[in-house]
């Protein structure tokens, strides 16, 4: 199999610029006049005198209907929502997620300047929006469930995809649903299942491990899950560790176990590689790999229900050794059809010390 991809026509010429890190504020930062600060003033405090309401849908903010209902009667409570947002192309934005967005109380995002991108994009102003991220939910949950109880419309979203899905928004969608107030999802892209059904591999069975561990015995032991794992797998990765990733990977599921290497998806640079682990780490050495990364790993092969014992697989490596082929090349194979670790294969390999010549029988310990 050969990589497919490369730049292409964009449908939407609008994908959402990458903000990039937080770089803090400039020396001539006034927190007064800071647009973060002024929109969390007036959810708090009602608009500026100066600033009316505008339409009654996003100058409002007190989330009443004209009717003072004591907190715990009925209808006095609000919801949560979730929506989902483009994961690059701004022209994925529903019309429902639009209704959501406009007609909420307050928004919650994981960036607020890159979120106000979206809103602008949409026509869409005067809503108050407030920061939920990594370093905050657990800070924001009561606040938002107070919110919630008060009878206002929360929305949370992060920078693209469905907030909970490997970005913030878990918790707090967990502690409004355990206070009993309601929580609704407004679905929308998903790089998940975009780059799962454009990789080409098995869609009935599949997993999310989302990002691996970054090194030592916690990441060895995840990766020596996956190569026995019989269902598609799809991972996020970072693009600076993207070909570190599938070095490891090609070391415990081998060479030949099928990869789809999807970037920048639905953007104007989107890519789609697809081919072997072998070769996909050839394809990520050879340049520097950009974006945002989707790798989808095709699953382990079925094996019988009884464990595949030692013996067996010895025999395998015997048979396979003695014939003069590489060690390597053996130990992947074989891993492959028995859906094994290949670290144990090549442990097998090294106890029998096979020499690589026909006609050598394996040598004891």
């Amino acid at each position: 199999m050969t990589g497919a991809g490369g730049p292409g026509p964009d449908p939407e010429p609008n994908p959402v610029p990458n903000p990039g890190p937080d770089p803090g504020p400039d020396p001539g930062y006034d927190p007064q006049t800071d647009p973060d600060v002024l929109e969390e003033l007036e959810f708090w405090t009602g608009p500026p005198e100066d600033e009316p309401g505008g339409d009654g849908e996003a100058g409002r903010h007190d989330g009443s209907d004209g009717v003072d209902r004591p907190e715990g009667q009925p209808g006095s409570s609000g919801t949560l929502v979730v929506v989902g947002t483009p994961i690059g192309n701004l022209g994925d934005l529903s019309p429902r997620a639009e209704q959501a967005l406009r007609s909420a109380d307050v928004i919650y995002c994981e960036d607020t300047r890159h979120s106000r991108k979206l809103l602008t994009h949409a026509g869409i102003t005067g809503q108050a929006l407030r920061s939920l991220h990594e370093h905050n939910e657990v800070d924001r949950i009561d606040e938002v469930v107070a919110a919630v109880g008060r009878g206002r419309t929360v929305a949370v979203v992060s920078d693209a995809g469905l907030p909970g899905v490997s970005d913030p928004g878990r918790q707090v969608v967990a502690a409004v649903a355990a206070a009993g107030l309601e929580v609704t999802v407004v679905p929308g892209p998903s790089a998940v299942l975009a780059a799962l059904v454009a990789s080409g591999l098995a869609t009935d069975r599949f997993c999310f491990e989302g990002f691996l561990p970054r090194a030592g015995r916690e990441r060895r032991e995840r990766m020596e899950q996956l190569a026995g794992e019989t269902r598609t797998v799809v991972l996020f990765e970072a693009p600076g560790r993207v070909a570190g990733t599938l070095v490891d990977l090609a070391a415990v599921c081998g060479d030949h176990r099928e990869v789809a290497v999807a970037r920048e998806l639905t953007k104007v640079h989107e890519e789609i590689w697809r081919g072997s682990l072998g070769g996909a780490v050839m394809w990520a050495t050879a340049r520097p790999v950009r974006g945002e990364v989707v790798l989808v790993l095709a699953g382990a092969p079925e094996v019988g229900t009884e464990p595949v014992s030692d013996e067996v697989l010895a025999a395998a490596l015997a048979e396979r050794l003695e014939g003069g082929e590489r060690t390597r090349g053996v130990v992947d194979d074989i891993a492959a059809v028995f859906g094994v670790p290949r670290k144990r294969v090549y442990e097998l390999a090294l106890a029998a010390r096979v020499p690589p010549g026909p006609g050598h029988p394996p040598r004891s310990g």
